[in-house]
Formats: C-alpha cells, sequence, structure tokens
C-alpha cells in the first residue's frame, strides 16, 4: 500500500544503524499514490527477501486461505458442496443478474449470515465490491443496505446523501486534527441539528465533525475494495459479475477474498470470477526505483 512519497519520508525517518522489515503482499492491489515499492524493492534483488507461502497447521483446514493460493496461482477456487452440513469458511452463489446479485446480497447480510454464523451484520459483516456505480457498486449497495439495517428515523440529508443515527461510515481522507485516516469505520451516535454537529465513534473513541465537514465521511455498509486494502473483517460479502468487467483482475479478487478472517461468501457468475482469476495484466507503473535500487 505505500507510495513512494510515504516511503521516502519514512526512510528518512528511520535511525541510521537500525534494521528495517518489511512485511507485505505484491500480489494485493498496487498503491494509490504512484509507485509501486514492495514490488520494486524485490524485483531489484538487491534486499534479502523470504517468501512465505506454506499454509500452516492452524489454516489447512481454511478455504480462505486454500482459495487465496488458488487464485494467486491463476486457478479457479474449490467451492464446497451446497450439500454438505459442515460449515465452510467460502462460499460461491451463483446468480446471473444484477438484481438478483443484489437481492442474495440483501439476504446474506440481513438474514443468513446472521442466523446460521451468529454474526452481527453492522459489526461483522463487510460487503467488498470492485465498482462505485451500477446495481451491485457501493452507492446502490449503500443505499439498500441502510435501508435494511437502519431503521432510524434521525436523518440529516447532506450532500446528495443522507446520513442517520447509527449509520455504518468510512473516513475518506486523512485527519491528523481528528487522529483519523483513509479508511477508518465508525458509527454515527449523535446527530446535532442546533449545533450542526455530527459525533462519530471510532473504535470507542467519538469524534465530532461540523456538518461543513461531512464530505469526509462515506456511508460503509459497502465499500469498494481499493478502500479495503489495509483492513480485516470478519465476514466479506463480494459481487463478482461481469457488469464488473473492467475491473475484474487477479488482484483485486485476491485482495478482496485475504481481507475475511472468518467467511467469504462470492455472489455472482463462475465467468466473471474466471475471467477475473485469469486475468493478470497489471499496469506498469514506471516507477525507475527498480533501477536505481540495482544502480
Amino acid at each position: 500500500m505505500i507510495d513512494n512519497l510515504l516511503m521516502h519520508h519514512f526512510l528518512k525517518a528511520v535511525p541510521r544503524g537500525s534494521i528495517l522489515i518489511l512485511a507485505g503482499d505484491v500480489n494485493q492491489l498496487p498503491s494509490v499514490g504512484a509507485g509501486n515499492v514492495l514490488k520494486d524493492i524485490i524485483g531489484s534483488g538487491v534486499i534479502p527477501v523470504v517468501e512465505l507461502n506454506e499454509i500452516f497447521r492452524q489454516a489447512m483446514g481454511s478455504l480462505i486461505i486454500t482459495n487465496a493460493h488458488r487464485i494467486n496461482r491463476g486457478e479457479f477456487p474449490r467451492i464446497p458442496d451446497s450439500k454438505e452440513e459442515k460449515l465452510q469458511d467460502f462460499y460461491f452463489i451463483q446468480k446471473e443478474t444484477p438484481e438478483e446479485v443484489l437481492a442474495t446480497i440483501l439476504d446474506l447480510v440481513t438474514n443468513r449470515i446472521p442466523s446460521r454464523f451468529k454474526i452481527n451484520p453492522l459489526d461483522g459483516i463487510q460487503v467488498l465490491t470492485p465498482m462505485h456505480r451500477g446495481v451491485i457498486g457501493a452507492e446502490n449497495l449503500n443505499k439498500v443496505l441502510q435501508e435494511a439495517l437502519n431503521k432510524s428515523q434521525t436523518e440529516l440529508p447532506r450532500g446528495g446523501r443522507v446520513y442517520k443515527l447509527g449509520d455504518k461510515v468510512m473516513q475518506i481522507k486523512n485527519d491528523y486534527d481528528k487522529e483519523l485516516f483513509n479508511g477508518d469505520i465508525g458509527r454515527i451516535t449523535r446527530i446535532d441539528l442546533e449545533e450542526q454537529e455530527m459525533t462519530v465513534e471510532f473504535d470507542g473513541r467519538p469524534v465530532k465533525y461540523d456538518f461543513s465537514d461531512l464530505n469526509e465521511l462515506v456511508l460503509a455498509y459497502a465499500v469498494s475494495v481499493h478502500k479495503s486494502q489495509g483492513s480485516e473483517y470478519p465476514v466479506v460479502v463480494m459481487p463478482i459479475h461481469i457488469s464488473h468487467y473492467m475491473l475484474l483482475q487477479r488482484n483485486l479478487i485476491y485482495t478482496g477474498v485475504t481481507r475475511a478472517r472468518k467467511l467469504v461468501i462470492i455472489v455472482g457468475t463462475k465467468k466473471a470470477l474466471s475471467i477475473g482469476i485469469r486475468n493478470n495484466k497489471i499496469q506498469k507503473r514506471f516507477t525507475g526505483l527498480n533501477g536505481r535500487l540495482k544502480g
């Protein structure tokens, strides 16, 4: 995730004589900012590298781990038989149209996962999607899931969005005064129309927002896979459909799957999933770092 500029400032702050150990995964989506730092460092061949590719004993029964490795190798994931009574941690549900995908995700989040796996839909389930637009893009998924999961009548329309008391929201800008960073997720605990303030709780810490600062917040019932980088969730539900064609890539699917700790459910078509897994054409970044390290 780290880009060239941030890595530059980080290295300047590391004292001479220190030992620096970097841990990361070059198979995930690259940083939003310029550069491809970890891939360039590894590709230069001048830094000692250890690749961890063994599935340890405690994870050998996990289809999340197994299928993450399969996807990374360009292989189709192993899908458990729907007739199996034993609970698994990786499922695929075939649905042909975006509308069917949307209806299935709504049923999974509001009914099937909470009842079968005893997981709170707001705190434990995160919907990840490749795109923002469309029937199963982040914007529409947020609207539908907000209506289903939040019945609060305390609302605040703002900037084309409607915020409700109890909503799950994401900070989308680094704000050092608030000590909040892009991707932090919280819950709205107070909307004060007189004071023109909203309070959002992040990991037990209340943070106040002036109504003029609400462009820093978006609904987070569903977020893009790109926004999920660096985060992890108990359960990930992810639509993968041919309507996402422009963004169907192996590293995107791999990144989405590896955000989950306990359960992954992909809803869509096997054709779209197969297209994404086979597409390993990552846009080349001309950073120069690899060559400079070699030189």
